[in-house]
């Protein structure tokens, strides 16, 4: 535990946590929504905000969430009205931002291919005091909108049209998720990076399902995985020297594989506990099969 004596460790400890709650918290909705890609893209766009920040001399964390929200708000713009060449305006959007954020951090005085790569892809000895102070108020935000609006967002990210019947304000849910996921990308960068957030998002939340058909559960466990991985990755990356963004997201990919493994022999027991509990007068056709025995859908 000597790694808790530097105050750089405890700051990164302390952004890695943040982290792991954030971005599965968000992720589960995203999957749901089916967009799972979404936070690469945003973090596409986040460059552009990160070298302005230099170029400005301005907090690069604040000028990359405020670029990241803008960018989020035209993915929304463009996939409510844009729907035919919907896909070429995102791709422009994408590689404009990232082409962007290469460009004004060169330029930048203090600018410099070093800076670049720890914002690609995470650095723990650059998290400063006031990037800690950013993440804590962006992360508690993101904890805000996730949990305080979980079963509004979860009727939008299920069914839109039903959510719509039911009275809900479908467009603003869609453009708040979306902030959402914007703000979270640049609270993970100086941890796992720009180009590997969307991978902590994502694959919490597809280990967890493994496990759980049940949202809340779901939701638990993906945030449980996100703190032990980037926890895990952060430490790893200190005594072993290696990228903590690149380690972390093989640590979620590796618990993903585990959960994967166990979850064929949990289905079979369950199946086989469904099987025992039918009583013996019922006809065999009579049976609830055992993926609706759990439920198809997810509950909140």
């Amino acid at each position: 535990m000597d790694f808790l004596d530097y105050a750089f460790m405890q700051r990164a400890l302390l952004a890695a946590v943040l982290v792991g709650i954030t971005a599965p918290a968000v992720g589960i909705y995203l999957v749901q929504r089916r967009q799972a890609l979404m936070g690469d893209g945003i973090g596409h766009v986040a460059m552009t905000g990160v070298g302005l920040g230099f170029l400005l001399s301005w907090s690069p964390v604040w000028m990359a969430t405020a670029v990241s929200v803008l960018g989020a708000v035209l993915m929304e713009l463009i996939r409510w009205y844009g729907r035919t060449r919907g896909d070429i305006a995102l791709a422009m959007l994408f590689y404009g931002g990232m082409a962007g954020g290469v460009m004004f951090i060169n330029l930048a005085p203090t600018g410099s291919n070093a800076n670049l790569t720890s914002y690609l892809f995470g650095s723990l000895s650059t998290v400063s005091e006031s990037d800690v102070t950013a993440i804590c108020a962006l992360a508690a935000f993101v904890v805000l909108v996730t949990v305080g609006l979980r079963r509004q967002l979860f009727a939008v990210s299920q069914d839109e049209e039903f959510a719509r019947v039911t009275g809900l304000p479908v467009r603003a849910l869609n453009l708040l998720t979306a902030v959402t996921a914007a703000v979270t990308v640049t609270v993970a960068m100086r941890v796992v990076g720009l180009l590997l957030v969307s991978a902590l998002m994502v694959v919490p939340v597809a280990a967890a399902q493994q496990l759980s058909r049940s949202f809340a559960a779901t939701f638990a466990i993906a945030v449980a995985i996100g703190v032990g991985v980037t926890i895990g990755g952060t430490v790893t990356s200190y005594y072993q020297d290696v990228p903590p963004g690149a380690t972390i997201v093989l640590l979620t990919i590796g618990a993903f594989l585990v959960l994967t493994a166990l979850a064929a022999p949990l289905a079979r027991r369950r199946a086989r506990a469904a099987a025992a509990a039918q009583p013996a007068g019922d006809p065999a056709e009579c049976a609830i099969p055992a993926s609706r025995a759990g439920g198809d859908g997810v509950g909140v």
